[in-house]
């Protein structure tokens, strides 16, 4: 397995910052989370937004026909297939990118969520939400950001983890370099 190299560094109150490398190395196994994430998640949306558009439902219909049991519109359709066509378009690219897509595109899911409850039963309710696709968006939205913080967020990362070593530069630095002197004491140098 390839390992993620350290970009570059710049000062930052007091200390040494460290900035990761843009993209991990394509064989790392969090991007592979990443893009499954992505790719399942455009998949659901996509089939979704073609469901919806073969009903010939208006473009800002306002009643109750329903897809996979949700209601939708053409208004609906439309924008759940350019969510997911921009989330293969994630599973594609993988590594960071695809972890931050799916972090953003999870948080604007949830905050879809309140506008949509917002709107309920209201006139300006123009992608014919009901609660039910406020909790599926809510449910997006929790999986997209589950799937984008994965491996980068937490308390217990494990110490080859390329956020950890971002995160704790000087011990990361420690450990390189009793590793490379295990190394060298392994080959009889």
């Amino acid at each position: 397995m390839a390992s993620t190299h350290v970009q570059g560094t710049s000062q930052h109150k007091g200390g040494i910052r460290v900035v990761l490398d843009e993209h991990l190395p394509a064989d790392h196994r969090l991007s592979k989370v990443y893009r499954v994430g992505a790719g399942v998640m455009g998949l659901v949306l996509v089939a979704f937004g073609i469901l919806g558009l073969t009903h010939n439902i208006g473009f800002f219909d306002i009643g109750d026909s329903t897809v996979a049991g949700l209601n939708t519109n053409g208004a609906l359709s439309v924008l759940s297939i350019l969510v997911g066509l921009l989330l293969f378009a994630g599973m594609i690219v993988g590594g960071n990118f695809a972890s931050t897509l799916n972090m953003v595109l999870g948080i604007l899911f949830i905050l879809n969520g309140f506008i949509g409850l917002g709107m309920l039963d209201t006139e300006v309710n123009f992608l014919n939400f009901k609660i039910q696709n406020v909790i599926f968006s809510f449910i997006v939205g929790i999986m997209l950001m589950w799937f984008g913080m994965y491996g980068r967020v937490g308390s217990a990362l494990p110490h080859d983890n390329p956020y950890w070593k971002a995160r704790h530069p000087d011990e990361a630095a420690a450990e390189e370099r009793l590793r490379r002197e295990r190394q060298g004491q392994g080959t009889g140098r």
